[in-house]
């Protein structure tokens, strides 16, 4: 009945905000890792120049 539908709906919910803080936590902690890898070395990312979009786009040539 309606007390099976409570509590399949609770332990949904409780699984559920587990497993996202669980994602949340791992992806941070990669995060953490690879910034510290950044910082430690530096000269294997080198920041590139700017450049505007028209750079980076083909020329558009219209096919009839």
């Amino acid at each position: 009945g309606v007390h099976r539908q409570v509590l399949f709906t609770t332990v949904g919910w409780f699984v559920g905000y587990y497993l996202a803080k669980r994602t949340e936590y791992i992806h941070a902690k990669l995060d953490r890792e690879l910034f510290e890898y950044i910082r430690q070395h530096p000269e294997d990312f080198r920041a590139t120049e700017k450049r505007k979009i028209g750079e980076l786009l083909e020329e558009f040539y219209p096919v009839r």
